[in-house]
């Protein structure tokens, strides 16, 4: 796995919807990359299903963000990092995803983030 230097490194670690932490995570990655911050998305443990398809926000009252996630390579967010452990944990695979992603082990997630100037956990 790529392990450059990276600006911000965001980390989510919760599921979508119920509180505004995923979407607060997203919109600040994105205007982070708008500034030419070179940053990274992690997703671990409940926050794999930040990125799980044909999701229904709206039968629990609930803003959709999800798709806006789709937009990351458009703000070169290149890497998207998943954690394998937490997939197979949760019956989940790379299919069910809503974009490509680097499937990685806990541990290649760590040397990622000891990689990062910052990293700030949603």
């Amino acid at each position: 796995m790529e392990t450059n230097q990276h600006d911000l490194a965001v980390v989510f670690r919760h599921a979508p919807h119920g509180t505004a932490t995923g979407r607060e995570g997203l919109d600040l990655l994105l205007l982070a990359a708008s500034y030419d911050q070179l940053c990274a998305a992690l997703f671990v443990g409940d926050g794999v299903y930040q990125l799980v398809r044909d999701q229904a926000p709206s039968e629990i009252e609930a803003k959709d963000y999800i798709a806006t996630f789709k937009a990351l390579p458009i703000y070169d967010v290149e890497t998207v990092v998943v954690c394998q452990a937490s997939l197979d944990a949760r019956g989940l695979s790379e299919s069910d995803l809503i974009l490509p992603a680097t499937l990685a082990r806990p541990d290649d997630i760590a040397e990622l983030l000891g990689h990062s100037q910052q990293v700030l956990t949603f």
